[in-house]
């Protein structure tokens, strides 16, 4: 299973739902789901900021859920 939809139904959120709190159409989230088009970095900023994890746990670049220290983002 993709992850976005992964951590999208864990939430108990529609695609509609995810779309409207980035201000894009459904159809448009759609396709980041999908794997049909390539996520903007400002997108994945938003989406790993909303569900409190990585964009590396987004895209597959670690297991691990939880986002990392904010020390370690202010270096």
């Amino acid at each position: 299973m993709n992850r976005l939809k992964e951590i999208r139904e864990d939430h108990d959120l529609l695609e509609v739902e995810i779309a409207q709190i980035l201000n894009i159409s459904q159809r448009g989230y759609s396709h980041y789901e999908r794997e049909d088009t390539n996520i903007p970095i400002e997108t994945l900023h938003k989406l790993a900021d909303y569900y409190k994890t990585s964009i590396d746990y987004l895209l597959y670049r670690t297991d691990e859920r939880k986002p990392y220290p904010k020390s370690i983002l202010n270096n």
